[in-house]
């Protein structure tokens, strides 16, 4: 149970008159229903009010929805209350001086919205539009239609309350009460069935016929003090369920970040003495590469390695492992920049950052641009090829694991590995670095992921035997997680 639910099931309480206990010495409520109607007699024949006024329609067994005390009666919220509508004010007519508009924008449970004031010059004829200081107004169209405010506080003393906004105004009730029941699900729900009916609008009349509980005045002074008792607590609980479920929802993502900071720092699972050192894995790539330049599919200065300083190193690895540039381990492409006017070569549909996330791909909506034949091995991916954006969110990585080979667009960089077994391991530093700001971050991070920064990027590598061991590790836990989070 959230706080607004807790709090729904307070006020339902008080409105079925089982938050306090009642009182036999209290005058029953029929007492003060009387003393009400003899006063607006009594006005009838000031003529501040008009005979009509006194007219009430029975409240029929059907508008009953729940038991309340003996010593409680069931009344009309107009049988109770002064109802007021709001003035048509036109809004070409609006000043910079003179009294405060309050339109339906301008109000919230929470008070008065100020981010945009309007005014009208005041004149006597506006007198019955203003609002005053324990009104309750509510709105009466809209998508917020049944939204109240309590005016505890007048931000301004001349106040004029615009059309379609409703003044409900009490005199021998206690106001915090009738403001409890307004806002509680009972009257709620009415409003919705009848906003449903009329297109997100209800009428004076609709608010004056409202159903309401009436407890004894005594009995509603102590449930006003019993809620405002109780109403702290339930923000305090509010509060805490925030925090709670804001953790829930970061939870996830925590231990995933935890997961692989453990994996690429190498603690996720042991090492084993018997693996191969990462340095054998890196003196084998270095002489694929150059059997690569011997076959002319790689240049020479691409042998070239550029040492990494101590600064660079984001934290230890094993003694096994080896620290060494992703340029080091991966030859690098990119796919074709997109140009309306190119009109050579042959239609291929392609990737780019739109189709590419983070582990997967959506496929469903390729485009397609012309590649010419000299074109096709730089940009195309296959199989195994990490792939990685350069801009939007930088560092989304996935990794191409179809059957077939694709093109890509300019703003995707193509790593393919000396050594396709090692790429899903680089997959998760990449995920790790984006998710701790390595990439796309501050500091020691890369803004932008341009060929020669993806280049510069270090990277730990461990064994290939560990390597395998880390991956399956991180599925295993990974898929935990994701069970955790449904």
């Amino acid at each position: 149970m959230n706080a607004q639910q807790l709090k729904n099931a307070i006020l339902q309480e008080t409105i079925e008159g089982r938050l306090v206990p009642q009182d036999p010495n209290d005058d029953p409520a029929s007492v003060l229903l009387n003393r009400i109607r003899e006063e607006k007699k009594r006005l009838v024949k000031d003529g501040k009010l008009k005979k009509k006024d006194l007219e009430v329609k029975p409240i029929s067994d059907n508008e009953i929805p729940f038991d309340i005390p003996d010593s409680w009666e069931w009344v009309r919220l107009g049988e109770v209350s002064s109802l007021i509508g709001g003035f048509a004010f036109k809004s070409h007519e609006y000043t910079p001086t003179g009294s405060r508009v309050i339109r339906i924008s301008d109000i919230s449970e929470d008070g008065f919205i100020n981010k945009t004031i309007v005014r009208y010059p005041y004149n006597e004829k506006l007198q019955q539009y203003r609002i005053y200081k324990g009104d309750i107004l509510m709105a009466m169209t809209g998508g917020t239609v049944g939204k109240s405010l309590y005016v505890k506080v007048l931000p301004e003393e001349s106040m004029l309350l615009n059309q379609r906004v409703a003044i409900i105004r009490v005199n021998s009730l206690v106001i915090d009460y009738i403001d409890y029941v307004v806002k509680s699900q009972h009257i709620q729900s009415i409003i919705t069935d009848l906003k449903n009916s009329t297109n997100d609008n209800i009428s004076m009349v609709d608010i004056h016929n409202f159903p309401i509980p009436l407890p004894p005045l005594a009995e509603q002074k102590r449930i006003v003090a019993k809620i405002e008792e109780l109403l702290p607590k339930v923000e305090e609980y509010g509060k805490a369920q925030e925090e709670l479920d804001k953790l829930n929802e970061e939870l996830p993502e925590r231990l995933k970040k935890s997961v692989l900071q453990e994996a690429i720092s190498g603690k996720l699972v042991p090492q084993d003495p018997n693996d191969e050192p990462a340095s054998v894995l890196l003196n084998r790539i270095r002489e694929e590469k150059k059997r690569l330049v011997k076959a002319g599919k790689l240049k020479k200065k691409d042998l070239e390695e550029t040492p990494i300083s101590e600064d660079e190193i984001p934290f230890d690895i094993p003694d096994s492992w080896e620290w060494v540039r992703l340029a080091d381990v991966f030859e690098h492409s990119s796919g074709k920049q997109l140009r309306a006017s190119d009109t050579e070569g042959t239609l291929h549909e392609y990737i780019t950052t739109s189709n590419l996330y983070w582990g997967r791909f959506e496929l469903n909506k390729l485009k397609s641009m012309y590649y010419k034949d000299s074109e096709i091995e730089k940009c195309t991916a296959k199989k195994g090829d990490l792939l990685v954006c350069e801009g939007g969110d930088i560092g989304r990585s996935a990794i191409w694991s179809y059957d077939y080979d694709i093109c890509l667009q300019n703003h995707v960089h193509r790593l393919r590995p000396y050594d396709s077994r090692y790429t899903i391991f680089v997959f998760y530093i990449m995920w790790y670095y984006k998710s701790v700001g390595l990439i796309g971050g501050k500091g020691i991070g890369i803004q932008g992921l341009s060929a020669s920064a993806l280049k510069t990027i270090i990277i730990p590598l461990p064994s290939l035997a560990e390597q395998k061991r880390i991956v399956a590790k991180i599925e295993e836990l990974l898929n935990g997680i994701e069970k955790l989070k449904a």
